[in-house]
């Protein structure tokens, strides 16, 4: 099992952050949660004044076997076209990471067929996991080997500078797998958060729902133990996300959280490194109907709510220009002492 070592925040950096952000020349509290985003960061870095560029993001490619059940829009050949488009930079994920300068990274960890040789980090542990209906999705060994894969892969890029880590995805299946794995920590009904994923019909949403339940109903994973439900109904991509996640908590990066598939990966870190949650921030509300469960067991309020539902980690490489203007706010905007404001008119600013 992989073993890390997470410290706590640093509320004491966090205690004169907020007393600086306070002496600002602004009304106190009026760039809302801007300001409680810089005060995030301090306490997560350690730093008052906190670097957030470049960031890095490194998009889990692996397929899933329960897409023989027909719960996708799309067959399983599609993910290696995927990968493809991301190696040659067309994905949109792609797009938004070039826009924010991010390090970028495609990782196989278990693609069901030979990805790209070049641009791609070959992680591969098996073609695939299995139809977890019918058997186990992976071995318990998998698992563990997917989460030492994420977590290398994060110091790899940490190691290279990075200071803000994104983790995406692709992989046809994958909200199958991410919704029996919330079902399963959260003690929910699947019918709660099992949704439209690639663009299914609502016939074949109530089709998914049954095969979910049914796979539980099979498995029994244990709701408190990361691995036994990765094995039994997880993805090795989801594995390797949350690996990723605990290399950045450990080493005081923050953690920019993407939408559904990567917050219920979110959520089986913090099952593993309870202390990991505190270093990631929710970028954006993802419309799949099991996100609001997920951030809410992590106990997070995404940033934005654009409607998104790509994956890849899109939304939260939208969202990262938020972090830039918090540290920005904090290490360029006046005080009112420098700004040769009075303290009476000080004082007749903040009550307005």
């Amino acid at each position: 099992m992989l073993s890390v070592q997470i410290p706590g925040l640093d509320l004491h950096i966090g205690d004169q952050v907020k007393a600086y952000i306070n002496t600002l020349t602004k009304p106190a509290g009026s760039l809302g949660r801007l300001e409680e985003l810089a005060l995030r960061l301090a306490e997560i870095t350690g730093e008052p004044f906190p670097e957030v560029s470049p960031p890095g993001v490194i998009v889990f490619a692996a397929d899933h076997g329960i897409v023989q059940e027909g719960v996708s829009a799309f067959p399983q050949e599609v993910t290696v076209q995927m990968v493809s488009n991301l190696v040659q930079g067309g994905a949109g994920i792609n797009v938004f990471a070039r826009q924010i300068g991010a390090k970028f990274k495609v990782v196989d960890v278990g693609v069901a067929a030979e990805v790209p040789k070049e641009g791609v980090a070959h992680q591969k542990i098996r073609y695939g996991t299995g139809n977890f209906l019918k058997e186990k999705a992976m071995t318990t060994k998998e698992a563990q080997q997917a989460l030492q894969i994420g977590y290398s892969e994060a110091r790899e890029l940490i190691e290279q500078g990075v200071k803000c880590l994104i983790v995406g995805e692709v992989g046809i299946g994958n909200t199958t797998s991410s919704s029996a794995v919330l079902a399963s920590l959260t003690h929910t009904d699947p019918a709660e958060v099992v949704g439209f994923g690639s663009g299914i019909s609502n016939e074949q949403v109530q089709h998914k729902i049954a095969v979910v339940k049914q796979a539980l109903l099979f498995h029994q994973p244990k709701p408190q133990d990361a691995i036994d439900i990765l094995s039994k109904v997880g993805g090795l991509e989801m594995a390797a996300m949350a690996g990723a996640m605990l290399a950045a908590a450990e080493s005081r990066i923050p953690i920019l959280l993407d939408g559904f598939i990567c917050t219920v990966s979110a959520c089986l870190a913090k099952l593993i490194a309870p202390l990991s949650a505190d270093y990631m921030i929710a970028s954006h509300h993802s419309v799949e109907p099991g996100y609001q469960r997920a951030v809410s067991f992590l106990g997070k309020m995404p940033l934005i709510h654009l409607q998104m539902r790509l994956g890849e980690g899109t939304g939260a490489a939208v969202a990262f220009p938020l972090l830039q203007s918090a540290v920005s706010m904090v290490k360029e905007m006046a005080t009112f002492e420098q700004a040769g404001v009075s303290t009476q008119k000080a004082n007749e600013l903040i009550e307005n």
